[in-house]
Formats: structure tokens, C-alpha cells, sequence
């Protein structure tokens, strides 16, 4: 596994949103900077903690014109019932093939419980609206995601 660093270019992708429509990352950077955050399951304590204190600061995203973008490999329809649950305000993505996880750089064994799997690591991007990588999120606990986000605007 090798993340993207900053100064890469990202990957263009269109994945469904949590209501089935199209989302693509050309579309989202016509609006101004994007971040773009990977989290393994929705509905789980840590993704949840970390994407309700995202929701939560969508004012101040939304003052620096961030887009925000979560993707997992989860179906639609689960990203549908975490979005209704916790109120999510941003688009969730599904990337059930995991292929723009591993164009990121994101796809790769972990470890758990003393299992050994391949999955998604929590990782994020702010990419600038040309297309590049401006910063690599990669230590960070979920409850601060979105104040090590803040902090780079």
C-alpha cells in the first residue's frame, strides 16, 4: 500500500452517492478544493464519530468552499441508512470494487483482532482544484479529523 503524497494528481472517479446519483471528483473540483476521506464501514463507533464531527463543521468547511467526500465499500443502500441516522450533510460514495481506494493508495492488509485482511485504511486527501494532492491526512484519531481538516484551511 502506497498512498498518494502531496503534489500527486488525483485519480479522476464517479462513484453513487448514498441516493444513487453519480458523483464524480472533476464535478466537486469545479466548486473549490475537495476532501477526499477514506473510512472502512459505515455505521461502525469510529466512522461514525468521525464523520458526524465532519457534518458538524460543514459551516466552516463551507466558509473555505470544501466539498467533502467519504467512501467506503459499502452499498449504496448502507450509505443511505447512515446518512438518515446521523443526519450527514456531504456526499458518501461506494467503492464496492475498492478500485478508487486502491488508485489512492488506500487499499492494503490489515489487522485486527489477529485476523489478517485487506481493507480500507483511514486516510484523506485535500485536493487542491486543479487536481493535486495538496495534503495527506495520515495520523489523526477520528474524533480530531476534523480538526487537523480545519487547521489546514
Amino acid at each position: 500500500m502506497t498512498p498518494l503524497q502531496a503534489g500527486a494528481k488525483a485519480p479522476e472517479f464517479t462513484l453513487k452517492n448514498q441516493a444513487g446519483v453519480d458523483i464524480s471528483l472533476a464535478q466537486c473540483l469545479k466548486q473549490g478544493p475537495v476532501l477526499v476521506y477514506f473510512y472502512p464501514k459505515a455505521l461502525t463507533p469510529g466512522c461514525t464519530v468521525q464523520a458526524c464531527a465532519l457534518r458538524d463543521s460543514k459551516t466552516e468547511l463551507d466558509a473555505k468552499g470544501v466539498t467533502v467526500l467519504g467512501i467506503s465499500p459499502d452499498p449504496v443502500a448502507k450509505l443511505a441508512k447512515f446518512e438518515q441516522k446521523h443526519e450527514l450533510n456531504f456526499h458518501l460514495l461506494s467503492d464496492e470494487d475498492h478500485a478508487v481506494a486502491d488508485a489512492f493508495g488506500v487499499w492494503g492488509e490489515k489487522k485486527f483482532m489477529g485476523k489478517v485482511y485487506d481493507g480500507i485504511h483511514r486516510l484523506s486527501f485535500l485536493i487542491n482544484q486543479d487536481g493535486t494532492v495538496h495534503t495527506l491526512l495520515d495520523k489523526f484519531k477520528t474524533k480530531d479529523h476534523h480538526q487537523a481538516v480545519l487547521a489546514l484551511l
